[in-house]
């Protein structure tokens, strides 16, 4: 019974490579899995996250702008970020979990560094304002981002698909921060995360796809979906020496107690 906690469903790719993902969130809902939360990165694939929660009661969405989709946006983040909250002051009715995804990312570059950061900070604001937990993109900018949630404190969320220290996750988990592990925590190349893994206080991680993407070892490169989600759990299980059951019932109440659920 393992809960996701975070996907992206309305990916182009579930239409181009299997026709749609409603079928498959079907068969993944009927044969055990607990719940997902569906990840918008802009205002219009937030609309879309949450069109498809409403077709299945244990499907939730997050709505909230990437750092990467904010290059596509005006350099001012008042009129896009005024269209999440819109979102979110109807939380209930739209299935609203969590604010997200946000963040920052140096790995790519292709935004404006500036631009990131004011995006960042004026969804901050926005989760500190309706008091919402919020899903945090981190690619190569750990020192910036632990830097600027310092900056708000009275916020916390989760970090996906975590990649930073195991200082920095202390810290976090501090100040109320949960931290999620997505596939590369089973990738033979990726001993730090796993290293950053098995040293966490169990009750502050989640697990998660970030499907379609990274999807987890022996099916690196395919398709990723929450049916994958059991290798994760599996490569957490042999980090913690525990059963993968206890990994899904740990993993599955943390994120309920996120989320509200």
């Amino acid at each position: 019974m393992f809960f996701d906690s975070h996907a992206h469903y309305w990916d182009h790719r579930f239409d181009e490579e299997i026709g749609g993902a409603a079928p498959l969130l079907t068969e993944l809902f009927t044969n055990g899995l607990l719940g997902a939360v569906n990840v918008g990165t802009s205002p219009n694939t937030s609309r879309l996250a949450i069109e498809q929660a409403r077709a299945f009661p244990q499907l939730y969405a997050a709505v909230g702008i990437h750092p990467s989709d904010s290059g596509e946006l005006s350099s001012d983040p008042d009129i896009a970020v005024a269209e999440i909250e819109s979102l979110i002051r109807k939380k209930d009715a739209n299935k609203i979990v969590a604010l997200g995804e946000i963040g920052l990312d140096y790995h790519w570059d292709d935004v404006p560094r500036e631009q990131q950061m004011r995006y960042f900070e004026a969804q901050l604001t926005l989760a500190r304002e309706t008091a919402m937990p919020v899903l945090i993109h981190d690619r190569e900018a750990h020192g910036d981002i632990h830097t600027t949630v310092l900056r708000y404190p009275g916020v916390t969320g989760v970090f996906h698909s975590y990649s930073g220290s195991y200082e920095m996750a202390k810290d976090l988990i501090r100040r109320g921060y949960y931290i999620s592990f997505s596939g590369t925590v089973s990738f033979k190349n990726a001993a730090k995360v796993a290293e950053v893994a098995r040293a966490l206080p169990r009750e502050f991680v989640l697990i998660e796809t970030d499907a379609p993407y990274l999807t987890p070892h022996p099916y690196r490169g395919r398709l990723n979906h929450s049916g994958y989600l059991h290798y994760t759990a599996e490569a957490l299980a042999a980090l913690w020496e525990i059963s993968v059951e206890s990994v899904a019932a740990i993993t599955a109440e943390n994120a309920k107690r996120l989320f509200g659920l």
